[in-house]
């Protein structure tokens, strides 16, 4: 993820990858990742709050694939 992170930065992309204790001990989706700006667009926010890790990573990546933004290609 911190690979990720970095390579989003370089490209003008602010991203907060997050835990929440809070609710992680109340047993909801305690994860959260949020990326906006750069080549996303200034009106681009998006935003996942899930129950792992690996899920928002997952959610992530297709979201930047649906932006034509991909540090796979």
């Amino acid at each position: 993820m911190f690979e990720l992170m970095e390579w989003l930065s370089e490209r003008g992309v602010t991203t907060v990858f997050k835990v929440d204790g809070e609710r992680m001990v109340e047993r909801r989706a305690a994860w959260m990742v949020i990326v906006s700006g750069g080549p996303l667009g200034e009106d681009s926010f998006f935003r996942a709050d899930l129950a792992t890790a690996d899920a928002c990573l997952d959610a992530l990546l297709a979201h930047l694939e649906d932006k034509g933004l991909s540090p796979f290609a």
